[in-house]
């Protein structure tokens, strides 16, 4: 007799209902399995509380009734609060800023999955030149500071004194070009979230 069996037999035991010749089979199961005599013992301690709560009289008064639920709801053990709710109570802050953290997840994601609009920013666009989702550097030209580029082609042909940053989109350099600081894309969703955390720092220490 395996283990499965022998707890379908204690059921039946405990229903009444086990046959002299099984409840045989069952006893030599549980004098050679710890964890089978160990589960009947706790089949037995339940057998007896319910027996026990039973035993009471319970009349047809609501009362009555009432004493039976609150003697068995109070035998049951109490449940524990989970570690992670009680964690979180321990230390409210932490979850607010993990909140407020989600919050600007959600938004920057959001932002990026808006429809593709090109944007140009930089503090010199005197001779920028845009033809459609170009957005183009003449040959000659200069600009002084960085330039941001989101959603077109940055065609660059003559020099930016700064940080050239194209966001999903394309740079093009000519042999011309010259960019004095970093040239980079951001195609990417981690990527651009962690452009726009970087540029949100440094726009605070500024």
């Amino acid at each position: 007799m395996n283990c499965a069996q022998a707890s379908r037999l204690m059921h039946e035991y405990f229903d009444g209902d086990l046959a002299q010749a099984e409840a045989a089979r069952l006893k030599a199961h549980l004098d050679g399995c710890p964890e089978c005599r160990e589960r009947f013992a706790g089949y037995e301690r339940t057998e007896a509380f319910l027996h026990m709560a039973l035993a009471a009289p319970v009349g047809r008064d609501a009362p009555d009734r009432a004493a039976l639920t609150e003697r068995i709801m109070g035998s049951l053990p109490v449940r524990r609060r989970r570690t992670f709710v009680r964690w979180l109570r321990q230390y409210p802050g932490v979850t607010v800023a993990a909140m407020l953290g989600l919050v600007l997840l959600a938004g920057f994601i959001a932002s990026w999955e808006q429809d593709k609009v090109l944007v140009v920013r930089g503090s010199d666009l005197s001779q920028i030149v845009i033809e459609g989702n170009r957005v183009v550097v003449p040959e000659g030209a200069l600009v002084n500071g960085d330039l941001v580029v989101e959603n077109g082609e940055a065609v660059v042909n003559g020099e930016i004194r700064g940080n050239l940053t194209v966001i999903d989109g394309t740079v093009n350099m000519a042999s011309t070009a010259k960019v004095i600081g970093e040239a980079r894309e951001i195609n990417q969703a981690i990527d651009w979230l962690w452009y726009k955390l970087r540029s949100a720092v440094i726009g605070l220490a500024s």
